[in-house]
């Protein structure tokens, strides 16, 4: 039999019949792509395709980007691009030279993704690719069995406010002869006060009145306190009467060489500081220089960074900005607190217009408040385990994720998802 076929194939080929041939499967067709944001704690995106797909993911930083590639697929009829959302700022796409398309996804911050492909079910027809976005560094939030162990809601984050200088030190001198250590410690004393009225959160002061604190002491109290956040205030200078103004955020980045750092250390109150962030550290004295180098070591920066971000952010709705970033000083520290940590230079003490405002008590209470948004902010996208914060980011997850499942799907796929989010839709 097998010899008969094989001569009818070889006479087809010699008189030139056409055979059938195997057609290639049709490109995958994305016929739907679904943008949504629970909370600020996840991004779901869901592409709808009429079959399986291979695809790869991959990231991009400087700005931050997930880039999805789809083998062999096009765009449906109809097909429109969603809005940003949430953690997504844009989505762009483009045909691939190879036949496939390729998805971006221009993210507001730092994310890790998750990919899973969905297969049809009986109430589902059609394959779902799934990807979820959370902030990269996260904390995931409490699942049900630990809520139910919270009864209480959870403990409240500690945020540690460092008033510079005090006592003999009374840091820089400003207009009109008012002196650092007592901006520092009324915008200290605000915040505090702020931050206590909140629910789930608690400020401790390294300092409450006017006198020295050293550097050391001000971390051992960090460290009793088992922080959560570290925020040391402070006023900027510039000596030459120059018309510098406004205020700005700092945190240290783990570049540069230890010895550099030794050095700097060693040196004495009236020895020449080289330049940290574009800021001569002689002029502003050795607290402060002892102040930046002491933020970082043992610090996840990324967390800082982002931190720091929502509290420039804010700030700069109430006052003009010296820096409209986030400044990091280029070399290692040798001692930190543990925790996300930053540096705050209010405005500056030597602008007549800075320095007015800064004695002035409402506008004091007006940058506590902002400087509160910016932490609670950083608070919510970044619940510390065990926290009210994380105790309310997974309240509002379950609450969402249901509310998004019955929205999104309309019934059919909800118990696919559920079971891959460990949860079994009843």
């Amino acid at each position: 039999m097998r010899k008969a076929v094989a001569l009818i194939v070889a006479w087809a080929l010699a008189v030139g019949v056409c055979l059938p041939a195997r057609s290639a499967p049709a490109p995958v067709a994305v016929r739907q792509l679904q943008l949504t944001a629970p909370d600020t704690a996840r991004t779901r995106a869901v592409f709808l395709l009429n079959r399986n797909v291979d695809y790869r993911l991959f990231q991009l930083r400087g700005p931050d980007r997930v880039v999805l590639d789809l083998r062999d697929a096009r765009l449906a009829g109809g097909f429109h691009a969603p809005d940003g959302a949430g953690l997504v700022r844009d989505v762009r796409m483009g045909a691939r030279p190879d036949a496939g398309l390729r998805f971006v996804f221009d993210m507001n911050t730092a994310v890790q993704p998750r990919s899973f492909l969905l297969p049809p079910t009986a109430d589902a027809p059609g394959y779902r690719l799934v990807l979820e976005l959370t902030p990269d560094g996260r904390i995931t939030a409490l699942q049900a069995p630990e809520l139910a162990k919270l009864a209480a809601g959870g403990r409240k984050v500690v945020v540690v406010i460092d008033p510079g200088h005090g006592g003999h030190d009374t840091g820089a001198i400003g207009y009109g002869g008012i002196e650092e250590k007592n901006i520092t410690l009324a915008v200290a004393k605000d915040l505090a006060r702020q931050i206590d009225a909140q629910r789930g959160m608690k400020a401790v002061l390294t300092r409450t009145g006017d006198y020295y604190v050293s550097l050391d002491q001000r971390r051992e109290i960090a460290r009793k306190a088992k922080a959560d956040m570290f925020i040391s205030i402070h006023a900027n200078a510039c000596p030459d009467d120059c018309d510098t103004r406004g205020g700005s955020v700092w945190i240290l980045s783990t570049k540069g060489a230890s010895s550099t750092a030794a050095k700097l250390l060693a040196q004495s109150e009236n020895d020449s500081f080289s330049l940290v962030g574009g800021v001569n550290l002689h002029d502003q004295g050795s607290s402060l220089a002892s102040v930046l180098l002491s933020l970082s070591q043992g610090v996840t920066m990324d967390a800082s960074r982002r931190a720091a971000s929502d509290v420039l952010a804010a700030m700069g709705r109430i006052e003009p900005l010296y820096r409209e970033r986030v400044e990091h000083a280029n070399f290692v520290v040798l001692r930190a607190p543990d925790v996300p940590s930053m540096l705050i230079e209010t405005a500056f003490i030597t602008d007549r217009r800075d320095a007015l405002r800064l004695a002035n008590p409402q506008f004091q209470n007006r940058l506590a408040g902002s400087i509160l948004v910016g932490i609670k902010r950083y608070f919510i996208a970044t619940p510390p385990p065990g926290t009210w914060f994380a105790y309310q980011a997974a309240r509002r997850t379950r609450t969402a994720e249901t509310t998004q499942k019955q929205a999104l799907w309309h019934g059919p796929g909800a118990r696919a998802l559920d079971l891959l989010d460990g949860q079994i839709a009843r």
